[in-house]
């Protein structure tokens, strides 16, 4: 045993730290002569900019003058960057703490080549997460495509990984995949940037208090169209009815589930009644085409109305059709629905910075583009008009209109006058993050689920129609005509009863032959 034992003292960095000694048996004083600083910040002192500056002195006063005058004391400092500026970011900046041999390391140091593989992965681990509750069919994608996914990348320690998965970068990627930001911070230490003032999300009660007064279902004075889309999940149908003008100025007319929970607040995981309980002897493609009947059947039948006492029709809606075990029953649904005519299955395309944009998409014969947004050309088992479109894009719109003050053009309101009984719907409108990502020379939004937040169905509704609203000829300025229809075309909405605008000599409702529209638009 040596004759000097090792002296351990522990103390927290706000804590008593100045002028630390031990008195020995033999009366003699020591004072420390290595110095371990393990994680010195907190997510709240990372924030401030003085409670940074305060522990950077204390740090090199208190701290590191503990070894007394004439002595040299050694420190090594464990620590993770929280935000950009914070304690640990500068110490570990070699320019103002040169003294510091600062190393930065990462769980990645190079992210694969083939992120669209990946992206495809990050869909098929949600939707397994939601259905099986595992990744298991995520991993065997990987499984099946892992040369191809591994290609070009780099990780820190290839051991660490848990037991479900195969390697460091699968389990790098989930952790990415499960929360960006803490991903960038806690396991690459580079933080996102916090966002801007200007360009900051709105809180719950923010988005809840845009009301606008008006009763539920009724129609705002400028609007004059009408959309409506529906979420698909196994035990719900949740959906959203929107009015617009051409300019996007919209109002949230009504929304909710079916089957109707009869309360305020609920949550798809404690759903009571569900679809299965409302047809206890149908299987899960039956109960799902009963629902989109009854909901559809009440919701496009009705006659909404305006402040002004006129009355309108919803004119374009859409289903979500990507999860993987509703798909082909929603296609088979929009194609013998009694409203086929007004419903369009739909596929909400995660269009990341890597990825093509659609705006650059080329369009190919019976295609329809128009602003981030396509109808393609179908064949076969499928055979019928769906659209796909570009989710990122069309969740920031739907923040963009949120954040525009009530009473200016393209403001997003809701109806009513009680903030409060918008809860729910600014709560899944809250439920994802938005990462600011460049690449292919342009930089987008990514919105990620945050943790622990599940329900974010009416945010997808929300989007959906304000792309079932583009469809319909609304646009801004700034994007131009989105739609891209060609000078002297016919609406589809001109033909149908009720229009608004006659055609050429003709009435509303007046049928139009294809050939004479054809020539029309020659």
């Amino acid at each position: 045993m040596s004759a000097h034992p090792i002296i351990v003292r522990v103390a927290g960095i706000t804590g008593r730290i100045r002028g630390m000694k031990y008195k020995r048996s033999d009366g003699r004083n020591v004072r420390p002569s290595l110095v371990i600083i393990d994680d010195p910040q907190t997510s709240e002192s990372a924030g401030s900019l003085e409670q940074t500056r305060k522990r950077i002195r204390v740090l090199a006063g208190d701290i590191l003058g503990l070894a007394g005058p004439g002595q040299k004391i050694s420190g090594v400092m464990p620590c993770t960057i929280i935000r950009p500026g914070d304690m640990a970011d500068t110490i570990l900046d070699k320019n103002k703490h040169p003294d510091w041999n600062g190393e930065k390391t990462r769980m990645v140091y190079k992210f694969p080549d083939n992120m669209k593989l990946w992206e495809k992965y990050a869909e098929i681990r949600a939707e397994s997460l939601r259905t099986d509750g595992n990744f298991q069919a995520a991993t065997d994608f990987y499984r099946e495509n892992r040369e191809a996914m591994d290609a070009g990348a780099e990780v820190s320690w290839e051991a660490r990984h848990n037991h479900d998965e195969i390697s460091a970068l699968q389990h790098a990627m989930n952790l990415k995949f499960q929360d960006e930001t803490a991903f960038r911070s806690e396991y690459q230490n580079d933080p996102l940037p916090d966002d801007d003032s200007d360009e900051a999300l709105l809180t719950v009660d923010e988005i809840a208090s845009k009301v606008s007064g008006l009763k539920q279902s009724r129609i705002p004075m400028a609007c004059d169209k009408l959309t409506m889309f529906i979420d698909v999940q196994k035990a719900l149908l949740f959906y959203v009815v929107t009015a617009w003008n051409d300019e996007f100025t919209g109002a949230v007319i009504d929304y909710g589930a079916w089957p109707d929970q009869r309360r305020r607040m609920f949550s798809l995981a404690d759903a009571n009644p569900t679809i299965q309980s409302v047809f206890p002897q149908a299987g899960f493609e039956g109960g799902l085409y009963g629902a989109l009947t009854e909901l559809t059947d009440d919701y496009l039948s009705r006659e909404w109305p305006r402040e002004d006492g006129a009355m309108f029709k919803v004119e374009r809606a859409m289903i979500d059709a990507n999860w993987g075990q509703s798909t082909d029953i929603v296609y088979q649904f929009c194609r013998q629905s009694t409203h086929s005519n007004l419903i369009l299955p739909s596929h909400g395309r995660y269009v990341g910075a890597s990825s093509k944009p659609m705006t650059e998409y080329r369009k190919k014969p019976g295609d329809r583009l128009g602003l981030n947004w396509m109808i393609p050309n179908v064949a076969g088992k499928r055979a019928i008009r769906h659209v796909i479109y570009d989710s990122n894009f069309w969740k920031s719109f739907i923040h963009a209109r949120l954040a525009v003050a009530v009473g200016d053009k393209s403001s997003l309101t809701f109806y009513g006058r009680a903030p409060l009984q918008h809860q729910l719907i600014a709560e899944h409108l809250t439920a994802e993050y938005r990462v600011k990502t460049a690449g292919r020379g342009r930089v987008v939004d990514e919105w990620k689920i945050r943790p622990q937040h599940n329900d974010n169905h009416f945010f997808d509704c929300l989007a959906g129609c304000a792309v079932c609203a583009s469809m319909l000829g609304a646009t801004l300025p700034e994007f131009g005509n989105g739609t891209r229809m060609r000078k002297g075309a016919i609406k589809l909405s001109n033909r149908r009863g009720g229009s608004r605008e006659s055609v050429g000599n003709r009435m509303p409702g007046e049928k139009i032959k294809l050939s004479e529209m054809r020539n029309r638009k020659r």
